[in-house]
């Protein structure tokens, strides 16, 4: 199937091992291919209106920012429809969905659907709660999660299974 939507993204290879299996039953998009990662900007251009200019200016605002550190060291939910991974520093993620979206001003954060956005790294979404809760006691016990920052990626894929991969590797400045 062919590529519908794009998204940039921060994968953390770092929290897979403590995320896969709880992603793999809780959350739509593991099964999709998107691995586990903090979103900076979704959705982005459709595929086909992506080429070397786009890329460019998406990789020019990207290395405005430096690379950085991030520790993940809490659970959060919003609402009761999903279970995250909070980033710490946040603001570095706002930083990086503030300069791609100033790069691309036609392509809000979440299509303009929420007012602030919160950089997260989601575990669970829209599934049973007590599963969920349950994810969510077992994310307590395994964290904290550190990383390093040094890349965002495009992505692109549609929601046919495993149908999302990256296309493009941005270093940061």
């Amino acid at each position: 199937m062919a590529a519908s939507e794009s998204a940039v993204i921060v994968p953390v290879p770092e929290t897979e091992p403590a995320v896969r299996s709880l992603r793999a039953h809780l959350d739509r998009a593991a099964a999709w291919g998107v691995p586990a990662h903090v979103t900076v900007l979704y959705p982005f251009l459709p595929p086909d209106q992506i080429g070397p200019p786009e890329l460019r200016r998406l990789s020019e605002a990207v290395r405005t920012l430096p690379r950085f550190d991030v520790a993940f060291r809490r659970v959060e939910w919003f609402g009761d429809d999903v279970v995250w991974l909070a980033p710490e520093p946040s603001d570095r993620f706002r930083d990086l969905t503030a300069a791609v979206w100033s790069a691309f001003p036609d392509c809000p954060p979440y299509g303009g659907a929420f007012a602030e956005v919160v950089p997260h790294l989601t575990v669970a979404a829209h599934a049973d709660l007590d599963r969920m809760r349950a994810a969510a006691r077992a994310m307590t016990a395994r964290l904290p999660i550190t990383a390093g920052v040094h890349t965002v990626h495009l992505f692109q894929g549609s929601d046919a299974p495993g149908a999302w991969h990256s296309v493009a590797e941005l270093p940061l400045g």
